[in-house]
């Protein structure tokens, strides 16, 4: 389902600052271009749009017309969604994190596997747990209310390299939080297998700050969303 949709986007999200989204309403408009592309599109039609510019991949839609008729708002949604996803060769597929392609992320209930670029994953004894992004993954890990399970049995935390997208181990990698790049959910903890790759992405995307993993707190993840936390 989709699996065959293979473009750069995202490592450059100006666009999205250029049309002045918020964090919420970009990851309200990719779940809801997600949903079009399951429910009115052709997989063989989407597969053919190639393009990590906006404005050019709304175009495309319109010329291809991979789904049944839209309006303008499905198609900027569905332009979104597209530009979400991550993945350009097979080359870049060694070392990543494989997502079964039915995998929903048990925090906010997206396919999982349609963003290769932010996936991030938690074994736990024989369970796997799939996220489309570290800011659920921490929502799962911290929230112990609203996702009960014995955290003793963790065995692995990864998360995705934002250059290389292999995998990482989550409590070794740098964070950057406050950057102008958005996750499928909008304002991200983006991961960095060095301290010195944090740095870069900081310089080039106007990054507010580098954290550990044990620097993540409730505040910090529901901050994110633009929400206060208080015990």
């Amino acid at each position: 389902m989709l699996k065959r949709i293979i473009f750069l986007a995202i490592l450059f999200l100006g666009v999205v600052v250029a049309q002045e989204l918020s964090p919420s309403k970009y990851a309200k408009l990719v779940q809801k271009g997600e949903k079009i592309a399951l429910t009115l599109c052709d997989e063989n039609k989407l597969s053919q749009i190639k393009s990590k510019n906006f404005q050019e991949i709304v175009k495309k839609i319109e010329a291809i017309n991979p789904c049944i008729k839209l309006n303008a708002r499905n198609k900027e949604a569905l332009a979104y969604f597209m530009m979400a996803g991550q993945t350009t060769s097979v080359d870049e597929m060694k070392g990543k994190i494989e997502v079964p392609q039915e995998v929903k992320c048990p925090v906010c209930g997206m396919f999982v596997a349609k963003y290769p670029k932010w996936v991030a994953r938690i074994d736990i004894e024989a369970q796997t747990y799939y996220f489309d992004g570290v800011k659920d993954m921490m929502k799962f890990y911290l929230f112990d209310g609203d996702f009960p399970y014995e955290r003793k049995k963790i065995k692995q935390i990864e998360v995705t390299d934002f250059y290389t997208l292999h995998a990482i181990e989550a409590k070794k990698a740098f964070y950057v939080i406050g950057s102008d790049v958005y996750g499928p959910m909008g304002n991200e903890l983006i991961p960095f297998d060095t301290k010195e790759a944090a740095q870069n992405f900081m310089m080039d995307h106007r990054g507010q700050k580098i954290i550990l993993f044990t620097d993540i707190t409730p505040q910090i993840v529901m901050g994110l969303d633009g929400l206060d936390y208080t015990e």
